[in-house]
């Protein structure tokens, strides 16, 4: 199995070395992407009844080039600085990019009656089987960020040994697998600022669906749910089909199928993450999988990775998703 011959030592910017500061600083950097063409909007039909939306950039022969499929996280977008900063430099590696829009995401809350959560998998692997039998794509890599990072780590446990031969591996970046811990984890202290804005996110997310599908969802004022797992409580799981946040969490969290996957898989994370644990990338079914490497610098903050290197190489993990991906291609993509 091709490896990455040398994975470049993540030196973080100076004073961004508290895992605050660099996870802000991530969200805050005003960022150009001179290099990435406007991309092609495309809808996905993922379940009947319901679309997501995908910015597409393609390559002068996109059947002959290998294609990478990028997922956001909680309350981002297909227009989140990560998904363009990675999108970039794929595109200038020679690689077709799909950014995908988790469902309702990205202004897309009218293409959907359904709300969206960490265990929609089946949203991820209907891109992916659309790209291989419509469009006939010979590689596909996916790459998911936090939430993002969950589902396609879920996608590919669920592929097991039955992964279709187009698909040549995955990336997880701060994949929130362990939902429960995560969520704990928001809820402390130290991380009310993040909490506050996914909770205001959630919040005015649902509003707005409950304008546009008055008759499913009927909503208060919701001034009880002050976490991210109050939120989960008393509206994802009982309009998701869970029977509580705790059940949700068990039944979408990737941790309990990362075992079964089978495919090349980089998972990259920060020992210093505010909110995703490392302590949950030292279990075996991580470790003891052979097909599943795992990079984790000491510092990073949550995907944020800003390193003390300028160029291509200040956000260090998008230079190292292209770096994967280049390095399990068959094609060459530069050919």
């Amino acid at each position: 199995m091709p490896t990455i011959e040398a994975v470049k030592d993540f030196k973080p910017l100076g004073p961004l070395r508290n895992p605050h500061l660099m996870t802000i600083a991530a969200a805050l950097w005003r960022r150009r992407f001179p290099y990435l063409p406007q991309g092609v909007t495309r809808l996905f039909e993922t379940e009947p009844g319901t679309q997501v939306s995908a910015g597409c950039h393609w390559q002068a022969n996109p059947q002959g080039r290998p294609t990478l499929v990028l997922l956001h996280g909680l309350e981002g977008s297909s227009e989140s600085a990560y998904m363009l900063g990675t999108a970039e430099k794929a595109f200038r590696a020679g690689f077709n990019v799909v950014r995908a829009n988790q469902r309702n995401c990205g202004e897309t809350e009218n293409l959907t009656a359904t709300l969206y959560h960490s265990g929609l998998s089946c949203d991820i692997r209907a891109i992916v089987t659309e790209l291989i039998e419509r469009d006939r794509l010979p590689e596909i890599f996916a790459a998911g960020f936090s939430m993002g990072g969950n589902l396609v780590l879920k996608m590919a446990g669920e592929y097991a040994d039955h992964a279709p031969p187009q698909v040549r591996g995955f990336v997880a970046v701060a994949p929130a697998f362990d939902l429960s811990t995560c969520a704990d984890a928001l809820a402390a202290p130290r991380n009310f600022i993040y909490n506050r804005r996914f909770v205001r996110g959630l919040k005015e997310r649902m509003r707005r669906k409950a304008q546009l599908f008055p008759e499913r969802y009927i909503v208060g004022d919701m001034r009880g749910i002050r976490s991210v797992r109050d939120f989960d409580d008393a509206i994802t799981a009982p309009h998701c089909g869970f029977r509580d946040a705790e059940d949700y969490y068990a039944k979408s969290s990737a941790l309990q199928l990362t075992s079964a996957i089978r495919k090349p898989t980089l998972i990259m994370t920060a020992q210093d993450d505010p909110f995703v644990p490392f302590a949950s990338f030292e279990k075996p079914a991580v470790r003891e999988n052979p097909c599943i490497t795992l990079i984790a610098p000491r510092h990073g903050g949550h995907c944020a990775f800003i390193s003390a290197e300028d160029g291509g190489e200040r956000f260090w993990c998008e230079a190292r998703i292209v770096e994967f991906c280049e390095a399990h291609s068959k094609l060459k993509p530069l050919a």
